[in-house]
């Protein structure tokens, strides 16, 4: 593409949207990103390469170019997974406990959250990330009304260790929720306390569920700290029961119908501390990573 070419398509894709040359949009590409100083990769992203190669994994990533990684758990394994990233030169700040912890507490077998902050302490980390409910645990209003009171105590936990509690979203929450006038996330921003609970919006999710990223963003400025940048397959529709999302749905940032450099810099905007590169699915997820980055570079 001719230097003129390309500066056209810039232009008009910035007037007039979603403009495509492939059979997905084209965003303006810019190397001044913000975020790419300490851009991260949620490692959910490449579990099966982790499992095998855990060494070898966080070397593949540090050498693509991301700065941190955000774990997938906060237990034992997760020590010596923080270890091995900070000596690949990987920051670790974000990490994800046992949900059931606070969504499933008559469970015998649920973790604590005094053992998670425990563990979290002794990781270095700056954010615990709650980032999922089981069906059966959110199947009312009343257990919904139970899991953010359960958040709320969970989070003074938190933050007395010096950390911050994070709600990760899918799109399950943006569903009509009986026996309310609204959805489980219009709760839980009821009954969270901002003081308290911080969001880690995932875009993918929001607008799988229904929802402009930017906008959700923009109307929640001060409670996001955080943000998971995955792109969704054009055409996909709304989605809010998580598993009937096909695979081919997760895409690479520069492949899907978000505006992923748009909500970069929204995130910049309204405060918001870290980005995480994920992509759930992907048939070659170490090569996923590395478009994803080379795309936010400009590339």
């Amino acid at each position: 593409m001719s230097n003129f070419s390309r500066r056209s398509l810039l232009k008009f894709a910035a007037v007039g949207g979603a403009m495509s040359v492939w059979d997905v949009p084209v965003w303006a590409r810019q190397a001044d990103l913000p975020y790419m100083d300490r851009i991260g990769l949620q490692l959910y992203t490449v579990r099966n390469q982790m499992a095998a190669d855990p060494d070898g994994t966080l070397k593949a990533i540090a050498e693509a170019g991301y700065r941190q990684v955000e774990l997938m758990s906060i237990d034992s394994s997760a020590v010596q997974i923080a270890h091995l990233a900070r000596q690949h030169g990987l920051m670790v700040h974000s990490a994800f406990m046992d949900w059931t912890a606070i969504a499933d507490t008559n469970n015998p077998q649920a973790g604590s959250v005094s053992q998670t902050v425990e563990l979290a302490e002794r990781i270095g980390l700056r954010h615990v990330v709650f980032g999922y409910i089981g069906k059966e645990q959110r199947d009312t209003a009343d257990k919904c009304r139970a899991i953010a009171d359960n958040s709320n105590r969970a989070a003074e936990q938190v933050r007395a260790a010096g950390m911050r509690l994070c709600y990760h979203n899918h799109s399950f929450e943006f569903a009509p929720l009986a026996g309310t006038e609204g959805t489980m996330f219009d709760l839980f921003l009821d009954r969270f306390d901002p003081s308290l609970v911080d969001l880690e919006l995932d875009v993918f999710w929001a607008q799988i569920g229904g929802h402009d990223p930017l906008e959700m963003m923009q109307k929640l400025k001060g409670r996001i700290t955080q943000v998971h940048l995955k792109n969704l397959l054009p055409g996909t529709g709304v989605i809010t029961d998580e598993g009937q999302v096909p695979q081919t749905a997760f895409k690479e940032l520069g492949a899907g119908e978000i505006n992923i450099p748009a909500v970069m810099k929204m995130a910049q905007e309204i405060g918001v501390q870290y980005c995480h590169v994920e992509q759930d699915h992907s048939p070659a997820p170490l090569q996923s990573i590395v478009e994803s980055v080379k795309y936010l570079r400009g590339n």
